[in-house]
């Protein structure tokens, strides 16, 4: 039999792992191992699995000498595999294990354990190094024997700053004439430099990458500042990520320094300097990333003199309202004392993808950018394998011309022309009616891997998103605002900053109130 994913662990932090009992879902391990368990045997009894991070483990017995082949298909609650055990094979009553994984510098251990959920310690040879096989020092007890292979990423110092560019400087007086030109209505009070930063950082499978994002520091001596990370909404050019220097939300940095905030804008992975496809809604890479950007945001001003004054303020419009909750998130579970978050302020997320923005796509809406469904739906093809690639779900044309405008980074615009006003009449019938009839479907559970409504966040919250937003339906916000009161947490805010405003005219009010919220906490 080919070889079969059989389970992923996100890869995605230094931390180091620790035992995971098979028969307890509540003790997923943490960040840093891909874990894979096979059992020789010939029957096949279940799998378990954790929330965030799915370990899938396929159970057979030991002991017998023909090997059945093993199911394939997208887990739950988390990523498809990418490290591949082949079948076990059976050499002279001891059992052999062989798999692959894509990049190089992992290192490999295969543990073993006398009973399913029973302790595990390294098998005889187990620690292989960078080999892909493994063979038993000994023959297969009767009683059986369970085994598993341990993957360990590359090592990768996590928001290493490589290097960092001085784009440009901007005077009050500069700032002043802008500020009026625009209609922005605040009063600049510290000229600001501009950076772009380029950092190592891990990608959804957590190997080793690099990405990039603008820094935006107050040029006064002698202070000390708050951290501020703003996460930016949708984009799919190069010349819209905040690096570059020509996009309307890179230049609310500049804003927000000269307000007397050192402020982050990563550009996510997938833009700027990160290579790849930009994995659009991945919660846990979204936030990586942005950590990353903040710990080198970090080592930018105390090489340049800045201090930080302990304070970090998120804030994000858009899929950055969704990616500030993804960073709260990712913060408060494994960072807390790194980064504690003072305020967050996330506006107009789509924070309930499973349940709210799904059942929106599955209706006859017609909603006024059709191309945030296909954008999504490529993410779920490309990270959870829902099918070979996202043409094969595809009706003619869109099969065709909607795969080629995102791979081609296309304007949002031109891949909106490209398609139907109702954005799910892009499916085959077949996998629509599908979605729509299986509660279990593998999308469905990708989606759910996405939403942020499911934790406790422990810092100041508060929601902004305008009542007449027909992009992302203000639902997602009171279905968070609600999850988050039914599990304890008191004043968390839901604000319309401008009732009946769209998604578009509520970006300057939602973010002039948010500003306002931190200004009053910020010392």
């Amino acid at each position: 039999m080919s070889s079969s994913p059989w389970g992923w662990l996100w890869n995605g932090d230094e931390d180091v792992a620790t035992p995971f009992d098979a028969g307890a879902v509540s003790t997923c391990a943490p960040v840093g191992e891909a874990w894979i368990t096979t059992i020789a045997t010939g029957s096949l009894l279940g799998r378990v699995g954790c929330m965030r991070w799915m370990q899938a483990q396929w159970w057979l017995l030991t002991g017998v000498t023909v090997a059945l082949g093993l199911a394939q298909g997208v887990l739950a609650e988390g990523l498809p595999s990418r490290l591949k055990v082949g079948m076990p094979a059976f050499d002279g009553g001891k059992v052999r294990l062989g798999w692959d994984i894509p990049g190089t510098g992992w290192a490999f251990r295969v543990e073993e354990s006398a009973a399913v959920g029973g302790t595990w310690v390294l098998s005889s040879g187990g620690e292989v190094g960078t080999a892909r096989t493994w063979t038993d020092a000994s023959e297969a007890a009767d009683a059986g024997r369970v085994f598993r292979v341990v993957a360990v990423p590359p090592p990768v110092v996590r928001g290493n700053l490589v290097s960092a560019t001085k784009t440009t400087t901007y005077t009050t007086a500069n700032l002043t004439f802008l500020f009026a030109f625009a209609g922005i209505p605040l009063i600049p009070q510290h000229n600001v430099d501009v950076y772009k930063v380029v950092y190592d950082t891990v990608d959804p499978w957590g190997l080793p990458t690099r990405a990039s994002a603008a820094v935006a520091l107050p040029a006064t001596a002698g202070r000390s500042w708050p951290l501020l990370a703003y996460q930016h909404g949708t984009i799919t050019t190069e010349a819209e990520a905040p690096s570059a220097g020509s996009s309307t939300e890179g230049l609310l940095g500049v804003v927000l320094a000269t307000s007397g905030y050192a402020s982050v804008l990563a550009d996510y992975l997938g833009f700027g300097e990160s290579p790849g496809r930009h994995p659009y809604h991945h919660a846990a890479s979204t936030a990586t990333s942005v950590v990353d950007a903040m710990r080198a945001c970090r080592s930018l001003c105390a090489t340049n003199g800045k201090a930080l004054n302990g304070q970090v303020f998120l804030a994000g419009y858009s899929q950055g309202g969704h990616a500030t909750l993804a960073v709260l998130r990712e913060l408060e579970a494994r960072h807390a004392t790194e980064f504690p978050v003072t305020a967050c302020a996330a506006m107009a997320g789509a924070y309930d993808l499973s349940g709210v923005t799904l059942t929106d796509a599955l209706s006859d809406r017609r909603p006024p950018n059709a191309y945030y469904f296909a954008y999504l739906l490529q993410t779920l093809v490309d990270l959870y394998d829902l099918a070979p690639s996202l043409g094969s779900l595809l009706v003619p044309p869109y099969d065709t011309t909607i795969p080629a405008l995102l791979a081609s980074e296309s304007p949002g615009g031109e891949i909106n022309e490209a398609m139907p006003r109702i954005p799910n009449r892009i499916l085959k019938p077949e996998y629509l009616a599908a979605v729509r009839g299986d509660p279990e479907h593998p999308l469905r559970r990708a989606l759910r891997d996405n939403d942020l409504t499911g934790f406790v966040p422990k810092a100041a919250l508060r929601l902004y998103h305008c009542s007449g937003d027909e992009d992302v339906l203000p639902a997602n916000s009171v279905v968070a605002r609600d999850r988050f009161t039914a599990a304890g947490v008191s004043g968390v805010l839901l604000v319309d900053p401008s009732a009946g405003a769209g998604h578009g005219d509520c970006v300057e009010p939602a973010l002039l109130a948010a500003k306002a919220w931190f200004d009053s906490l910020k010392q």
